[in-house]
């Protein structure tokens, strides 16, 4: 079911859906970077004016509604006089370029942060829709680093970068144009160095995209590491595998640095050859231009303008390797967050219906298998009559939670591998959302979210009451338990239920899911972890409180022994089916175990 990773990087501009009524907010941040590049790049002009036309004698070369503006209020003379009008004007540009720069940011933070929510509520939803099978075939410290880290490269971008492309477009388009309107010649010297400089930046681009998927990979190699450590902490202090666990999160993580050390070098390499050339155009601009003013070619307020702009433009044209490796950069991050997005979702039929699903449950001919040409349940068929105890027995590997899964489409059932129904109606033309609620399941191994107990039982029932969550933790034999400890039902149970016992977690997530009140319940081996005792109490409990169908899958026959009927399969197929009086009156799989477990 994995999906291949694109081997074509997506455009970031697949992310232009995510703006919708967040544009205007776009377009008012361009608006406002254009005034303050505008506004920065007449300051060089109030200079080449005050120099040339005011401490000088050049005439004014100004637009007319400005000249006239002077000659009225008494020309050069009276600026002379009052040059801080000169310095007036250049502060009056450098307010607007600040005021403009902050409504920008603003704009742009409004804009970009409202965005990437959306891509976050977007991709954790998706995630949630996508089937089992995705997930079995994905990391999930990889699926993490993807919602996170890949998420966040493309947050900076539209953030940062974003601005800054419009911003170095701006820079190269004006500067070339004031300095063309100064002088030809000079602008064509700094107009060489523009390509060697794109050139460049062109083959960086090409080798950081390369290393940084490499890098962006490993990173989420690393990521899954650390949390299978996390998750599976038990495990390695149990078998002493700390020493194994560092070796082995050690060679990863310097597999890592050193991905990042070669993309530092490389980066290091592009960013110095851009300085390199920014400090050879300049030098270039400063001969040629001392030249040419001796040659009255320029005059000096043009020639300080001129430099001015080749600074400016120096950045610009240094920031385009950078531009170019972040891009690259993003556009991996934007194929990693797609590679999720386009996956498929969980899909209902053309006309999904909710029937009730307090009907007989009926498995007919089913044969299923996780990969092609290898069926792990083969023509399977039985039937659960509405309102009776079921009982699956079978050795490790027989197919029994496979079955369950299919019942509750975890896993969907092709075509022609026959067909499961609950009340007659095929499930597969179910909605999904109603056959999942109706169908409650405890796994041997319950997951247990980092709540108290009181949330844990009612999670996903509605009611949170405590005399409710009690009645409901009495029927899992839990209540006297959870009494013990020192907060009670307030009591937080941590992370996975790791701070409460295998059969404490069990019972738990058994009251959790009789909470749900569903008309059919599966107990997928999940009263493996309690003693025969408890386990007899549950479910005598069961029998005595809960309504509906009930799934019990079991290895101990002293758990199945009061089912109205039990499956015996074997290797995947059905060996025996009958009452416990039945099977051990038989020659077969149940009177053998039967035996075993009762000496």
């Amino acid at each position: 079911m994995k999906k291949k990773n694109s081997t074509k990087k997506t455009s970031i501009l697949r992310f232009y859906p995510y703006t919708k009524g967040l544009r205007g907010s776009f377009l008012l941040a361009a608006a406002t970077v254009i005034l303050s590049s505008l506004a920065n790049y007449m300051t060089p002009q109030v200079i080449r004016v005050t120099v040339d036309s005011v401490i000088n004698d050049e005439p004014f070369r100004l637009p007319g509604f400005l000249t006239g503006w002077l000659q009225a209020i008494g020309g050069r003379d009276f600026l002379r006089e009052h040059i801080i009008i000169c310095a007036g004007a250049a502060l009056l540009f450098a307010v607007i370029a600040g005021v403009t720069n902050y409504l920008s940011r603003t704009s742009l933070a409004k804009a970009s942060e409202s965005t990437i929510k959306r891509v976050r509520d977007t991709l954790f939803g998706h995630i949630q829709r996508l089937p089992y099978a995705w997930h079995n075939s994905h990391q999930t410290g990889d699926i993490i680093q993807r919602c996170t880290q890949d998420v966040e490269l493309i947050r900076n971008f539209v953030n940062d970068q974003l601005m800054t492309v419009v911003r170095t477009v701006l820079a190269i388009a004006i500067s070339l144009t004031l300095m063309f309107m100064m002088n030809v010649q000079l602008s064509l010297l700094v107009l060489a160095f523009i390509p060697i400089v794109m050139g460049f930046s062109m083959v960086f681009f090409i080798l950081v995209g390369k290393k940084f998927e490499r890098a962006d990979e490993t990173e989420g190699q690393l990521t899954a590491l650390v949390q299978e450590n996390l998750t599976g902490v038990r495990v390695v202090r149990a078998f002493g595998r700390e020493r194994f666990e560092i070796e082995r999160f050690g060679k990863k993580n310097q597999e890592f640095a050193d991905l990042w050390s070669r993309l530092g070098q490389i980066l290091g390499v592009n960013w110095g050859l851009g300085e390199l050339f920014a400090g050879l155009q300049a030098l270039a601009v400063i001969v040629a231009g001392v030249f040419f003013v001796e040659r009255g070619a320029i005059t000096q307020g043009e020639f300080l303008a001129f430099t001015a702009y080749n600074s400016m433009l120096a950045w610009p044209v240094a920031q385009l390797g950078r531009i170019l490796s972040e891009l690259s950069k993003t556009s991996i991050s934007a194929t990693r967050i797609f590679d999720i997005l386009d996956t498929q979702e969980e899909q209902d039929c053309a006309a999904p219906t909710t029937p009730p699903l307090d009907g007989d449950v009926v498995f007919d001919h089913v044969s299923f298998g996780y990969s092609q040409g290898v069926d792990v349940v083969e023509d399977v068929s039985f039937t659960v009559k509405a309102g009776t105890t079921f009982g699956i027995l079978g050795a490790t590997g027989s197919g029994k939670s496979t079955l369950m899964y299919l019942l509750d489409r975890l896993y969907e059932l092709p075509q022609g591998q026959g067909t499961i129904s609950i009340g007659g109606v095929d499930i597969r033309q179910m909605k999904l959302e109603h056959l999942r609620r109706g169908v409650g399941m405890v796994l041997q191994e319950p997951f247990l979210f980092s709540k108290t107990f009181r949330e844990s039982i009612a999670d996903g029932a509605g009611r949170q009451d405590l005399d409710t969550v009690r009645r409901y933790a009495r029927m899992a034999v839990i209540d006297d338990a959870i009494e013990n400890f020192a907060q009670g039902y307030e009591t937080p149970i941590g992370e996975r239920g790791v701070t409460i016992s295998g059969g404490q977690k069990q019972r738990v997530a058994i009251a959790r899911m009789l909470m749900q009140d569903t008309p059919i319940k599966v107990f997928d081996d999940s009263l493996s972890a309690v003693d025969m005792e408890t386990d007899a109490k549950i479910r005598q409990s069961i029998q005595e409180n809960v309504r509906g169908t009930t799934i019990l899958i079991a290895h101990r026959i002293t758990t199945l022994m009061n089912a109205d009927q039990i499956l015996v399969l074997d290797k995947g197929r059905v060996a025996q089916l009958g009452t416990h009086q039945e099977l051990i009156a038989q020659d077969g799989i149940y009177k053998k175990i039967y035996e075993m477990q009762k000496s």
